[in-house]
Formats: structure tokens, C-alpha cells, sequence
């Protein structure tokens, strides 16, 4: 038991890249005696229920289940308004009449911070990504306050900010850094780390094991060398990247190769796949990882972090949105080797990855960023930073 049981809440938006980061967390403030409510979708029950943490269903109207996402940021962002004004309700209802003594919150989840403000309760952000640093908002949001539409989007989230009972009415003071956040990516993935508030933010690393995977994975007793090819869980419509990979690893002497695919794409539009090659829909990222000398992702924050924590050398192929910055960020801790989608060719592709493995500064690069992200403490130290907090 911990020094005192305590309600801590937890809420959270359906995406399994926002939900992942966190569920180490999670499990162990349970494991620590505390009772522990997590509001979010069911259509994420089956990744939150192993941690034994009550769930409170909120029905989200996201569009992650299709990842039909608008192209326009300004609609993009307009749909996280949309959410936290009709979640609110729902959250009132549950824990107006149970409150917790801790509010964590996703990134994305504006309603959870408005209910713990209205309430007068401590409010803790777990960030799955970076944090914004001094200087974000003249560098990088304020282009996006000159699109059409942002005037709009920002008189309706002050106009629901005004109505709410959240006592942060700005816009800006309530989507930025708010007062405790634990970032928990490795600080070696954020953008000018040295311009960012430590006194508001502290950066915990990635929080889970890398036994923890969902499954577990056993490395076939011929393979010399192991790769893992995946895309994510949100980028995973990729039927010719796929083919590509496996005219670039099939039959590679001496590599067994692991290609996720996903539920959208069927194994029969790859053509014939070479015996070294396990296709899968679904696999457990981090046991495969644990074991793995070699990483193609799409640079999603996620694979990051466990590619990482894994010390495994990268070949980054980003996607969409921040991937493209991250896969940047991989070349320049001089982990990985980024190529664009368009060309990820065979050849490409296969040449980086000799190039990789074959580079004796990319291994210790790899060594040495393991070492520092698990230095920072991970779950064991984010949990006692929010046991701080309830005391």
C-alpha cells in the first residue's frame, strides 16, 4: 500500500498512441493501493482493463477508429473542441458526485482540465509527445492562428471556456503548459529541450518495460539478425510500402523479418512472401524490439520511444503530422536513416539497412540514448512525482 489510498482519475481520447504511454502508470498506481478511474471510449476498454483501473465509459466522436482525419489543422483541432464540450457532461455527471483527489489528462482530452479547475482539485498532463518550449508559440502555433478558420475556432473555445467553469479562461494560458506535466518521451526527442520550463515540466522517459509487450515473441533459433517492420497502429494502409519491404528483406541471408500490416490490409495483396518473413495484423512491439537488431517505423512518438529504449538502430518512414519532425530527430541523435515514402524503394530500403547495421557509431548511438532514456526513471519515478503530488 502506498502512504495514503487515494482516487486518483485518469482521462484520457481513444487513440492508442495517446493511450499506450501511460498504462504502465496507470497499473502501477493500482498495484500502489490507490483506486484508480480512467475515462475514455470503450473502444479502448480492452487496452486499459489489464491495468486494473475502473473504467468510467466516455464515448469520444474522434475519428480515430478510421483515422479519417481533416487535412486542415484548424478543422483538425476543431474536433478536440468538439469532444471536450460533449464529454464535459459525462464527466460532471460521474465525478461531480465522486471527485478524485488527482486529475491526470491527456494532451487532448480540454474537458478533464476544465472539470478539475471547476472543481478546485490538482491537475497533472501526461504528455505522449513534446512539450511545448519558450518561444513555441511565436515560432510554431502562431502560423497557425493566420489560417483560415482561427479566428473562429478560437472566439467558439473562449466563448466554451467563458461557460464551462474552468478558471483558466484564456486560450492560449488553457491549451499551453499548464502547471505539472510529465512528459514521457526520452528528453533526447524533444525540440529545444534546453529552452523548455523544468519547473513545470519533467521529462520521465518512456514508461514500460520492455517485457511488457502484449504477448510474448520468441526469436526463431536460425536468425542471425532480426528486423521489425511496422507502421503504427494508425498509418497501416500500406499495401505497397509492404510489397516493397518484401522484395527488399525477402530472402535476406541470415534476417528474419517481422512485418505488421495491420487489420486493413490483406496478407493476399502482398504476393508471394518469402519464408524469412512473419506477416502479421498485430504484433507485441516492444518483446519483438527487446529482441530485434533493426527497426522500420513510421517515427510515430511511440516507436520512437521504444526503438529507443530498445537501443535498436532505426530506418524511419514517416507517415503524417509530427512523424516527419521526429524522423529529423532520430537522424540527428544519429540512430536512424530517414527515407521518404516515395522513396522507399526496394534498393533503398535494403541499402539502408546494411548501412545501419554495419555502422559501429550508430550501435553505440543507439547504446548510449538506451542508457540516458532509461536513466530518467520511467514509470517508478512518474508515480512517485503524482504520489508527491497527492501528498
Amino acid at each position: 500500500m502506498s502512504r495514503r489510498r487515494a482516487h486518483v482519475a485518469m482521462v484520457g481520447i481513444p487513440a492508442v498512441s495517446h493511450v499506450l504511454p501511460s498504462l504502465a502508470i496507470i497499473s502501477e498506481l493500482v498495484a500502489r493501493g490507490h483506486r484508480v478511474t480512467y475515462a475514455n471510449d470503450p473502444a479502448v476498454a480492452d487496452l486499459i482493463e489489464p491495468t486494473d483501473a475502473e473504467l468510467l465509459p466516455c464515448a469520444s466522436g474522434l475519428p480515430v477508429a478510421d483515422n479519417d482525419w481533416p487535412e486542415d489543422p484548424i478543422a483538425a483541432m476543431g474536433l478536440f473542441l468538439d469532444d471536450a464540450v460533449q464529454a464535459l457532461p459525462r464527466l460532471r455527471a460521474a465525478y461531480d458526485r465522486d471527485p478524485a483527489d488527482l486529475y491526470l489528462y491527456d494532451i487532448g482530452a480540454y474537458a478533464a482540465r476544465a472539470l478539475a479547475e471547476s472543481q478546485g482539485r490538482p491537475l497533472m498532463q501526461l504528455s505522449p509527445t513534446f512539450v511545448a518550449w519558450e518561444g513555441y508559440s511565436q515560432e510554431v502555433a502562431a502560423h497557425l492562428w493566420r489560417l483560415p478558420g482561427a479566428d473562429a475556432y478560437r472566439a467558439r473555445f473562449a466563448q466554451w471556456l467563458a461557460g464551462c467553469g474552468a478558471s483558466t479562461t484564456d486560450v492560449d494560458a488553457f491549451t499551453g503548459r499548464p502547471a505539472h506535466t510529465l512528459a514521457l518521451i526520452p528528453r533526447a526527442m524533444q525540440p529545444h529541450a534546453d529552452r523548455v520550463d523544468t519547473t513545470t515540466v519533467t521529462f520521465v522517459g518512456p514508461c514500460f518495460e520492455m517485457s511488457a509487450g502484449t504477448g510474448g515473441w520468441a526469436r526463431p533459433a536460425d536468425a542471425e539478425k532480426v528486423l521489425l517492420v511496422s507502421l503504427g497502429s494508425a498509418y497501416t494502409r500500406r499495401a505497397e510500402f509492404y510489397r516493397r519491404c518484401v522484395a527488399a528483406f525477402g530472402d535476406l541471408p541470415g534476417w528474419h523479418v517481422v512485418l505488421q500490416i495491420g487489420g486493413y490490409t490483406d496478407p493476399r495483396e502482398l504476393g508471394t512472401v518469402p519464408s524469412n518473413i512473419e506477416v502479421r495484423p498485430w504484433v507485441p512491439q516492444r518483446a519483438i524490439l527487446g529482441q530485434a537488431d533493426a527497426f522500420v517505423t513510421h517515427a510515430g512518438m511511440g516507436g520512437c520511444n521504444e526503438g529507443l529504449l530498445a537501443g535498436v538502430p532505426m530506418i524511419a518512414v514517416p507517415q503524417a503530422v509530427d512523424q516527419f519532425a521526429n524522423a529529423d530527430r532520430l537522424v540527428e541523435l544519429g540512430v536512424a536513416r530517414r527515407i521518404d515514402t516515395a522513396e522507399a524503394t526496394a534498393e533503398a530500403l535494403r541499402a539502408a539497412l546494411e548501412e545501419l547495421v554495419a555502422d559501429a557509431v550508430v550501435a553505440r548511438r543507439s547504446a548510449l540514448l538506451r542508457d540516458a532514456a532509461r536513466a530518467e526513471g520511467g514509470t517508478r519515478r512518474a508515480v512517485g512525482l503524482i504520489e508527491d503530488m497527492l501528498a
